[in-house]
């Protein structure tokens, strides 16, 4: 039996190979038009390449085999490779796809030039026609094209058979933190273009209107015919040909006959620039034309006129220095993997514009070219990333000179496919791979190509920012500490802009400090902003009968975050899968299923449009944008009294430009007391990205007897509550408060159910060595004065001892708690300092006047405007993939807790606390790993913290800020709680 040539060739153990037969790419779209291969193929997965198991079975093109049920499943690790071999090898037992179909080649084909089109594949791409060898490609996440003219006949039909091989030379510069896949991931398709076609366009569209299109023309055949010519026309304007273009190419004797150059030009008087505020576009049609004017070929491109730049250390998009409100994004989708529809891709970008975010890093690698087709037209700045990550072997890799065509290929290719979308204002040399030789060849050939963009690459500025010798135009830290940011730019050594291409590590409950950073970032120049990391959890659907992927039939079992009874979110080891690197694929600002975290909130204030101030009386609107004017916005007033009283009116926004600011009236009259003013606003009209009446933003300012502060630090005092006499105090006789409301007393509580920031930051190890999940409460002494009772008690801790004192005393409906707690000096760094109470059940509705309606923090509450709020209990909590601390509200001062009957209890709060309100203890929560693992309990577990320490990032970057730390020393706090 003849062995076949390429599996002969060991193509997935050569990092030399990166293509053999495969055409060069092209930004020429031929997705229009063509002949879909896309739906059902024959399929069998061998253990190996070469093998065969004679067992067929079907599979669903696009989409990875490790989503369909077929024996090989998905795997989670970070950096760590999942096999022990050392690049270039790869394992003995590597999985291998063979995909077989037929199709019929139409007959008005004939004469025509025939290419099959494989969108992606992971991570080696064999192709086979009619029996044929037809060419190899690697890199998956970038199309790869062949010739099939002369393996084809028109009007018969042809056996395609694509062998997919799993792990390869390849997958170690494909290390990315990610779900490792397999399989053809994103669409086949064939298409046909006559023999004289246009091999490639570029095109340059300046600010002030200058259009140039190049075009380079090839002939199937070889030699060029004579005569052949290119017209082109944006809108209804001519290009012209290029005459100086012309005769300098003959001067130069660049003119071949096998590779045709054409330069057309126009100038567009009034253009319309694109931005990412404003994503003007214009139609753009080029037609290749032989001798006798028919025309041979067409290309359709969106244009859009503008200007990218480094100037000094600040970015410049068409003149002006704008923020990067970025994120970071992966094609996932929690049912199909890799694979992600054009719908799909467009809820992503609509969610992100209506949260804030203006710009998209593709980590890490090149995304599906429709989503750059969305962000053209939606309006995102994009760093376009190529497919380059080797973090597990990154040093050795980055001078290896095997590897040297690869980084070339991988980084050309994607320019060559993306160079003409607006939208992408910035190249990526890769993703943690260290730096070296490979990284300057790839940085060389880009500049070359295309210097009307500049390069960055985190690798290459790492050790100095400031270094303008290495292949980054941006200093683009990852993590790096907001005061080093800080620092670097007030040192007077900064050279480029700073722009952190990963920063505030969405994992679990996570993104403290946002603010504080963006409160350094627009005040001090040459900080840019940055990428958020990341907008997905990458949690995969499972059953949890028999731990498979749910696959496409599990559309519609999940909503709000929460996966269906039966289903729940998988993350790294849940599929058996060994190494893997846990829930730290868990780490977006949105769930699975796209629903926003808390955190996107906080994010969607502090990059809200405009902002409200109040100084001395005088209430001003900031127009926070770069390019736009306030006119596409409407508005409302509200105004929230401490009482619960509120007053609504109209809003008229004023024509404030782009940076700057106007002073307005006050909507209403001074109020007396303190009180809040918030500003709704919504869109004015219906916008590609969201319909007339979408809420954008809620700025908010304090007013209170001539002082303010803006968003929310402070909230009005409660009702006072005298004693009375004549009432008792009833405890049992450990001192323990007894009320028909509670089913277990109020204690101090230190802990809490660990977020992954405190689980990787060790914050959480070193709570539980002090012992503070396990509280051991000594009574000391009770006292009575009257009906007055105080209690003292004290906590052994592995830091010492814990004193705690709880004076309760009757007061009109109710009892008023005093309480203070005493944390010796080695406590230095706690979650908390509260109380700790649980409710009888049937309690299911909290009101409450504080920050919200979403989960607040101290350091990530800019999001959640004070006010009178009302949710179900239920719809408190926070479904972060591995259960953790959630559900918090900051700065409440009173709420309720009642019944469908009214009945209930209130507690009003000396001062503005933290409070959550959920159904389950810390305990509960950290001791699972799903949420399918809880079980809720009939009444309500509720905290009352006079301190909880902040958020923080710290699984992966800094820590929450010291002033968000909950130190030793003596903390009180008082509360009254009341029966409805």
């Amino acid at each position: 039996m003849r062995r076949d040539p390429l599996i002969a060739l060991r193509p997935w153990e050569a990092p030399e190979v990166t293509s053999w037969g495969r055409l060069p790419m092209s930004s020429v779209d031929r997705r229009d038009g063509a002949l879909s291969l896309d739906g059902t193929w024959h399929f069998q997965l061998v253990p190996a390449p070469g093998a065969s198991s004679g067992e067929w079975t079907r599979i669903e093109v696009p989409g990875a085999w490790t989503m369909q049920d077929l024996g090989d499943l998905p795997q989670y690790t970070n950096f760590q490779m999942p096999w022990a071999e050392f690049p270039p090898a790869s394992p003995a037992a590597n999985p291998t796809g063979v995909y077989e179909r037929s199709v019929d080649i139409p007959a008005d084909w004939a004469g025509r030039r025939i290419v099959l089109q494989v969108g992606a594949a992971e991570s080696v791409l064999l192709v086979h026609v009619n029996g044929t060898p037809v060419g190899i490609s690697k890199d998956s996440h970038l199309a790869a094209e062949f010739d099939l003219s002369d393996v084809v006949r028109p009007g018969d039909p042809a056996t395609v058979r694509l062998t997919v091989v799993k792990w390869s030379d390849a997958s170690h510069i494909e290390d990315q933190d990610q779900w490792w896949h397999a399989g053809i991931t994103r669409s086949v398709l064939l298409y046909a273009t006559d023999p004289l076609h246009l091999a490639d366009v570029t095109v340059r569209a300046r600010q002030d209107g200058r259009l140039r299109v190049d075009c380079q023309v090839r002939d199937a055949a070889g030699a060029l015919p004579e005569g052949w010519y290119v017209t082109g026309a944006l809108g209804g304007q001519l290009l012209v040909q290029d005459a100086e273009f012309d005769r300098v190419n003959a001067e130069d004797m660049r003119v071949s006959d096998f590779l045709g150059e054409a330069r057309l030009s126009a100038a567009v008087r009034e253009v319309r620039p694109w931005t990412a505020e404003t994503p003007e576009l214009y139609d753009l049609t080029v037609r290749l034309h032989r001798a006798d004017g028919s025309v041979a070929d067409t290309s359709h491109h969106r244009v859009g006129f503008r200007d990218v730049e480094v100037r000094g250390t600040n970015l410049l998009v068409n003149g002006e220095r704008i923020f990067i409100r970025g994120i970071n994004r992966h094609d996932f989708h929690p049912l199909t993997g890799r694979t992600v529809s054009a719908d799909d891709m467009r809820a992503d970008l609509v969610l992100l514009k209506r949260f804030g975010f203006n710009a998209i890093r593709t980590a890490h690698y090149p995304n599906d070219p429709t989503l750059l087709d969305l962000a053209d037209d939606l309006g995102f700045y994009v760093v376009d990333e190529a497919n380059i990550e080797s973090h597990d072997h990154a040093h050795e890799i980055a001078d290896d000179p095997r590897y040297l065509g690869a980084f070339v290929d991988r980084v050309s290719r994607m320019v060559l496919r993306d160079k003409n979308h607006p939208s992408v204002i910035i190249w990526s040399l890769g993703n943690e791979s260290d730096y070296g030789a490979n990284h300057d060849a790839a940085a060389g050939w880009v500049r070359r190509h295309d210097p009307t963009r500049p390069l960055q690459y985190e690798g290459a500025a790492k050790l100095d920012w400031a270094d303008l010798s290495v292949a980054s135009d941006i200093a683009c830290p990852m993590y790096a500490p907001i005061e080093d940011c800080v620092a670097h730019a007030l040192s007077a050594e900064q050279t480029k802009p700073l722009i952190q291409c990963e920063y505030s590590h969405a994992m679990g409950n996570s993104n403290g400090t946002l603010a504080d950073h963006w409160a350094a970032i627009e005040s001090i120049p040459g900080l840019q902003g940055g990428f958020i990391w990341e907008f997905w959890d990458h949690g995969i659907l499972q059953r949890v009968n028999d731990g498979r992927p749910a696959g496409r039939a599990g559309a519609g079992l999940y909503g709000k975050g929460v996966a269906a009874p039966g289903h729940r979110w998988a993350y790294g080891g849940d599929f058996g899968d060994s190494p893997n690197d846990g829930v730290f694929c868990a780490d977006g600002l949105v769930f699975p299923d796209r629903t926003p975290k808390p955190a996107m909130y906080e994010h969607r204030e502090i990059a809200a449009p405009l902002r409200l101030r109040y100084r001395q009386g005088v209430l001003l609107v900031d127009n926070r944008q770069h390019f736009r004017s306030l006119d596409w916005l409407s508005a409302e007033w509200c105004l929230v009294h401490a009482d619960g009283s509120t007053r609504t009116a109209p809003a008229a926004l004023p024509d404030v430009p782009p940076g700057c600011s106007e002073a307005i009236p006050m909507p209403f009259p001074a109020p007396e007391g303190e009180a809040w003013l918030t500003l709704r606003v919504t869109t004015a009209d219906d916008e590609p990205w969201a319909p007339r009446g979408t809420e954008v933003c809620l700025p908010q300012v304090c007013l209170s007897m001539g002082r303010s502060t803006e968003l929310s630090t402070g909230i009005a005092p409660a009702p006072s509550h005298e004693p009375v006499s004549g009432t008792s105090v009833e405890v049992d006789g450990d001192g323990l408060l007894v009320h028909p409301m509670l089913a277990s007393p109020p204690v101090l509580s230190l802990w809490r159910a660990p977020t992954d920031n405190d689980e990787v930051g060790g914050m959480a190890a070193r709570w539980r060595d002090w012992g503070l999940d396990a509280l051991v409460r000594k009574v000391l002494g009770l006292d009575r004065e009257g009906a007055q009772v105080t209690v003292r008690a004290e906590y052994a801790t592995g830091a010492g001892i814990v004193r705690h004192e709880q004076v309760i005393t009757p007061v009109a409906g109710g009892l008023r708690i005093e309480e203070s707690a005493q944390l010796p000096e080695a406590l230095d760094d706690v979650a908390r300092v509260g109380t700790v109470f649980e409710t009888v059940g049937g309690l299911d509705v909290l009101d409450w006047y504080g920050q919200g309606p979403w989960e607040s923090y101290p350091d990530r509450s800019a999001g959640a405007p004070v006010g009178h709020h009302s949710l179900d209990v239920d719809d408190l909590f926070t479904p972060y993939l591995r259960p953790q601390e959630s559900g918090g509200r900051h700065g409440v001062r009173r709420f309720t807790l009642s019944a469908p009957d009214a009945t209930g209890l209130a507690v009003d709060l000396a001062a503005p606390s933290q409070v959550s309100v959920t159904r389950y203890r810390a305990e509960d929560l950290a001791a699972a790993a799903h949420h399918d693992e809880l079980v809720p309990r009939p009444g309500c577990v509720v905290h009352l913290d006079a301190a909880h320490r902040g958020l923080g990032t710290a699984s992966c970057g800094p820590d929450t800020s010291p002033q968000y730390l909950v130190a030793a020393g003596t903390h009180r706090w008082s509360w009254t709680l009341r029966v409805l």
